[in-house]
C-alpha cells in the first residue's frame, strides 16, 4: 500500500520528470494558457477553456505525456494513475500564474 509519504516522493519525481518533458510544449502551452485558450485542472491535465479548435492538438499532445508519466509513477510506487495524477493536478492548479484559468471543483473555469 502506498503511504502519503512514498506517494509524496513519487509527485516529486514526477515533477522533475514533468520539468524534461514539459519543455517540448512549454512554448506553445504557455502561449495558449497565457491566450485564456487553455488552462489546468484538479486531475492533473490541462483543458480548454474555450472552444477553440486549435488548441486540442496541444491538449492531446500534452495530456499524453503527462499521463504516461503518471503511470510510469504509479507502476514504480504501486498507487493509482488517478491518485498521482490528482496530486500533480493539485500542484499544477496551485502554480497557475496570475491571469492564467484553473477549473474549480464546480467544473467552471476561474482566472487567477
Amino acid at each position: 500500500m502506498m503511504t502519503v509519504g512514498r506517494l509524496f516522493r513519487a509527485v516529486l519525481v514526477l515533477t522533475i520528470m514533468s520539468i524534461a518533458v514539459g519543455k517540448a510544449f512549454a512554448g506553445p502551452l504557455d502561449d495558449a494558457k497565457a491566450a485564456g485558450l487553455v488552462g489546468e485542472m484538479a486531475d492533473g491535465y490541462v483543458g480548454a477553456v474555450t472552444d477553440d479548435a486549435s488548441v486540442q492538438a496541444l491538449i492531446s499532445d500534452v495530456n499524453a505525456g503527462r499521463k504516461a508519466k503518471y503511470a510510469e509513477i504509479a507502476g514504480k510506487r504501486g498507487a493509482p494513475v488517478e491518485a498521482v495524477a490528482a496530486i500533480a493536478g493539485k500542484k499544477l492548479v496551485e502554480r497557475a500564474g496570475t491571469g492564467q484559468f484553473v477549473m474549480g471543483s464546480d467544473g467552471q473555469w476561474t482566472k487567477k
